[in-house]
């Protein structure tokens, strides 16, 4: 029996991969322990313990965007979360990261005590926790081809999609057509109306929201139904006609194959489950970060199934001024998801299997 321990916390996009690893190491291990490491205030906390997995919270190294006092912090606290990893990581068989502040100390505490250590980068572009682990161990993986000399090497498997979007994605391989239209069906849509799906990351998007609802009047008046995934932390608005916002969506396979068009950020799992599932997006990537949402949908544009459009260009003239050529251009994209990510957990998991094998 071994124990394997997982670092992604903070946001779906770190966690939702590690979880879908997490679940086929266990139906290929089932004796084995599995951990995830946390901190106290990112969605880990939610979406871990609801999914049956043991939770384990250490220190948050904060680091803000923009040189401040609270840099002085930074090795106090880096030596404690490193500490507080060093305690379940020194009896552990296997690291795999995600990225993330609490992928760091993981790094640092596994390198400390000899723990083969996995890093998976989604991003198009890594972030600095990632670029760190890289360092420390040889076996990488990619969710695409990255401009890091990190990631040179680096295996590239794709992006381990939820339980739920990989159903869909098998499912509805037998008949896109039919599957796109149950989808609608079973949400409560219209079957003849085009669907908008508008979402702006697991937070949710103020920016987004507030565009949606200055262009509601003209995007209703056009016979357009919305599914509109507000974010947990943000006021939900009115009912409209075929308006319909909800704090969160539940059943997100659905509402991928449904939707005729989807409005969202351009995180590296909304990009790599909308290609899954998806028929055309307007991605407007977040403004803030190291530019990796740009390039997150790279390929998705490449191909044909999306446009992106920077914050500062979203308006709500831009998109009552755009929305027919958008739909049209769903219509004239392929009606068939992408397979390329389906087995991309499999492939995690075999590289981790690898990497505790050569020990």
């Amino acid at each position: 029996m071994a124990t394997i321990v997982l670092a992604g916390g903070g946001t779906a996009g770190h966690i939702e991969p590690a979880l879908a690893v997490a679940r086929i190491w266990k139906l290929a291990h089932p004796h084995d322990d599995i951990i995830f490491l946390g901190t106290k205030n990112g969605l880990e906390n939610t979406l871990i313990p609801a999914s049956g997995f043991t939770l384990t919270l250490i220190p948050k190294v904060a680091i803000s965007r923009r040189p401040s006092l609270s840099w002085t912090k930074i090795p106090i606290d880096l030596v404690n979360s490193v500490k507080a990893s060093y305690v379940i990581l020194k009896s552990a068989d296997l690291l795999i990261g995600f990225g993330g502040y609490v992928s760091a100390p993981a790094y640092l505490a596994a390198r400390l005590a000899g723990v083969p250590t996995l890093v998976h980068e989604a991003n198009a572009k890594p972030g600095w926790a990632n670029r760190l682990g890289a360092l420390m161990t040889p076996y990488l993986a990619v969710a695409n081809p990255v401009d890091s000399k990190e990631f040179t090497d680096a295996l590239i498997t794709g992006i381990p999609l939820r339980s739920d979007v990989a159903i869909s994605l098998v499912e509805s391989s037998e008949d896109w057509s039919a599957a796109r239209v149950s989808a609608k069906q079973a949400l409560g849509f219209d079957t003849k109306a085009p669907l908008i799906l508008v979402m702006g990351g697991s937070q949710g998007s103020v920016a987004i929201n507030s565009i949606i609802n200055e262009s509601l009047t003209a995007l209703l008046s056009k016979n357009i139904s919305i599914l509109h995934s507000v974010g947990r932390l943000n006021a939900l608005p009115p009912t409209q006609g075929t308006y319909r916002p909800v704090a969160y969506v539940d059943d997100m396979a659905q509402a991928y194959l449904a939707s005729d068009l989807i409005i969202a950020r351009s995180g590296a799992v909304t990009c790599s489950e909308f290609g899954a599932l998806g028929r055309y997006a307007l991605f407007v990537p977040l403004a803030i970060g190291n530019g990796e949402q740009l390039l997150n949908a790279r390929t998705l544009v490449e191909s044909g199934r999306a446009q992106v459009i920077a914050q500062s260009d979203f308006s709500a003239e831009y998109l009552i001024s755009s929305i027919d050529e958008l739909l049209l251009r769903s219509r004239q994209a392929p009606v068939a998801g992408d397979m390329k990510d389906l087995e991309a957990g499999e492939k995690i998991v075999a590289l981790g299997e690898f990497a505790m094998g050569a020990q």
